[in-house]
């Protein structure tokens, strides 16, 4: 009691000091930068990633766009250019004006240079940028070249994708928050018999909330999907402990006439009990650490933080908002219900059989059925999905490889390479010094300004134009073929772009899934060994939460849902640590039961009836916070994570209640032998 005595004791220095903190907490939001480009996060040691630093370093180039502009004369598009080369950190901007010069008539001109900038009455224009690809100098640059280019013109590539995200997700950020604090707290107001309770619940979360994104400063930046999900998910997921408190207290009330004491006793059997509830939600974060792929280590560090912030504030702001706004609350009476569900468990394991494996094959199905293409969760009407498009159909460039090539390799070698990189399937034409040369302009003609982009003291850069775009098994296929023929003549040479960044996002994120996978559940199955002391136990809890995660998988497959490589990643972890806490609360009032001497059908009666109210707040909580921003947000990467989420927080409430119960029935004969303290001394299973 000595620490529930202590924060009661103190709840009003607690709340100055908790007020005292969101100032700084406030400072460190809004100076917090957010990064915006997803392929950043791919590992170092690939050459994709060299090459991207390569280009910077050698030829001070980091992004690169092209600009479509239609029914435009050439000295206007002359024009314009010289413009857009004004823009701070436009490094090069190349049109067919600065190969061969506008007095010379193009119809005369090679095919490949006439066909590389021309098409119909659309002509298009490669952009270079001095910064990276999803800097905010580049984000800037790329909305003043909108801003000067106007309707006629469309900027697409990477770089122009990022800037749209950053413009989407920062206009819809706060909506997400406003809609999870709305349907959470209409949520509660209807399943708790207190209006007020939800508001101070809000209050003390938002606190906790405020804190973890202000000390996301001390890390430099966090990515724009930790920075949408982070407030909605902590609020979801932290919530339970805000229930069981109340619930507890509500309880402790019945024994004690003094509310303080109540509350110190409530606080108390709070911290034992939200102990195993928060570490396995933790754990379940810092799995995602284990991904090669870093977003998962930016999400995972950032929620273990506000898990555990949430947690603390659950045990010292919460009691002491309480306490000076103390109101009553009806628990309603779930006994029967929890009578009639457990007089009937063998029908709850029989329907967990038959679905089991459907969901298992729906779940398998799902994660093969994922896609890879970033700008596929941007709305259509996105001024970069539009661009992508006309370059697409205008030009038939579906992707741009960049190929960094040793500039001292013998010129016999790169004329071959050249010739046969011409020859793969799907590629439109490769621009370089050495596909320009032996054309009909002779070499000494290339202006300065052409070789000095091409070339430096170190590599040799070419673009090869693709009609296929990334993420797809035909521009995988092309990828492989490229490489091979640039490894033949120059062991050193590198494909980078924006394709071959994604193809590898999809080999690093296929070995991250089973990693991730693995770890999560074999740290939670530990934690949960320790909290219950009992070697049966985990294997019936994580059974059951995996089979919710499952059945929520599998029915995206039945549904012929399309997901966001990064959501069956995120859900495996996220659901598991969120929603287990509902079987490890039932499952800890379950075996106090038993350890008093309760025989086995009137402990899980007690546990399921005195779990029912939290899980079922809980997890209709976690649904409502994440299913509005499911329905209402235009970034399919977040909304189908909020949707996965709502709907495993439902099926996972389900099996806890339904399914879980069963096992207990089932196995209760071997929870006793193997769960130390289970029965009390000299006792035998009932």
């Amino acid at each position: 009691m000595k620490f529930g005595k202590a924060v009661v004791k103190s709840r009003v220095v607690i709340l100055i000091v908790a007020l005292a903190l969101m100032i700084p907490s406030v400072l460190g939001m809004i100076f917090t930068r957010v990064n915006y480009d997803m392929l950043n996060y791919l590992p170092d040691t690939l050459d994709t990633i060299k090459g991207q630093k390569y280009l910077m370093d050698d030829f001070g180039k980091g992004a690169f766009s092209f600009i479509i502009v239609e029914d435009m004369e050439e000295k206007d598009v002359v024009k314009l250019e010289n413009k857009i080369k004004k823009i701070d950190h436009v490094d090069t901007v190349l049109w067919y004006a600065d190969i061969a010069d506008l007095s010379v008539p193009i119809d005369i001109l090679p095919s490949q240079i006439k066909d590389a900038f021309n098409s119909g009455n659309s002509t298009m224009i490669a952009v270079f940028f001095d910064t990276s690809t999803s800097s905010d100098e580049t984000m800037d640059a790329i909305e003043e070249i909108r801003a000067v280019t106007g309707k006629q013109c469309f900027v697409s590539g990477l770089s122009a994708m990022i800037a749209d995200m950053r413009e989407l997700a920062e206009k819809e950020e706060v909506i997400y928050v406003a809609i999870a604090v709305v349907l959470s707290v209409a949520v509660m107001m209807l399943f708790l018999d207190s209006f007020l309770i939800p508001f101070i619940f809000l209050l003390s979360i938002g606190m906790s909330i405020l804190l973890n994104m202000g000390t996301n400063y001390f890390f430099g930046e966090i990515s724009y999907i930790t920075k949408a999900l982070a407030a909605v998910l902590q609020l979801a997921v932290t919530m339970d402990y805000s229930i069981f408190l109340w619930h507890s207290y509500q309880e402790q009330k019945k024994f004690y006439s003094d509310r303080k004491e109540a509350m110190a006793k409530a606080i108390n059997e709070t911290v034992l009990s939200v102990f195993g509830s928060s570490i396995t939600t933790v754990a379940g974060f810092v799995a995602l650490c284990f991904m090669s792929f870093s977003l998962g280590k930016d999400l995972g560090i950032v929620m273990a933080k506000g898990v555990a912030l949430g947690v603390i504030g659950c045990v010292t702001t919460l009691p002491s908002l309480i306490l000076i706004l103390d109101k009553p609350l009806e628990i309603p009476d779930t006994r029967k219900l929890a009578g009639g569900i457990v007089k009937i468990f063998p029908v709850f394991l029989i329907i967990f059989l038959v679905v089991l494996a459907p969901a298992i094959y729906g779940y398998q199905q799902t994660n093969n059925e994922v896609y890879y293409d970033i700008s596929r969760s941007l709305p259509d009407d996105m001024a970069n999905v539009i661009a992508n498009t006309k370059l697409e159909d205008d030009f038939g460039i579906g992707t741009t490889h960049m190929v960094l090539s040793d500039s001292k390799l013998d010129s016999k070698k790169g004329y071959k390479m050249v010739d046969e990189l011409k020859k793969v399937k799907g590629v439109k034409y490769v621009l370089g010094l050495k596909s320009l040369i032996g054309t009909q302009i002779p070499e000494e003609m290339i202006p300065s300004s052409i070789t000095d982009v091409l070339k430096s003291d170190k590599w040799e850069l070419m673009l090869i134009n693709s009609e296929y775009k990334p993420a797809t098994d035909e521009v995988a296929s092309q990828i492989k073929n490229l490489n091979s023929i640039i490894k033949k003549y120059d062991k050193k040479g590198m494909l980078i772009g924006e394709a071959s960044c994604t193809n590898d996002l999809i080999d690093v994120t296929n070995v991250d899934f089973r990693v991730v996978n693995i770890i999560s559940i074999i740290a939670i199955f530990l934690i949960i060994l320790f909290v219950e002391k009992s070697i049966s136990l985990p294997f019936i809890l994580v059974a059951v939460i995996e089979t919710a995660i499952f059945i929520n998988l599998g029915v995206a497959h039945y549904l012929g849902d399309i997901l966001p490589f990064i959501a069956p990643i995120c859900i495996s972890t996220i659901q598991l640590g969120a929603t287990v806490d509902y079987a490890i609360l039932m499952t800890t009032r379950y075996k106090k039961e038993r350890s008093q001497g309760n025989d086995k059908r009137e402990s899980i009666i007690t546990a399921l009836s005195t779990s029912i109210p939290s899980i079922i707040v809980s997890a209709l909580g976690l649904f409502a916070a994440t299913f509005g921003v499911a329905v209402y947000s235009d970034v399919d990467m977040i909304g189908s994570l909020c949707a996965l989420m709502a709907r495993g927080a439902i099926i996972s409430m389900f099996c806890v209640i339904l399914i879980l119960p069963a096992m207990f029935m089932l196995f209760d004969k071997v929870i006793a032998k193997t769960t130390i303290g289970f029965l009390p001394k000299g006792g035998k299973s009932k």
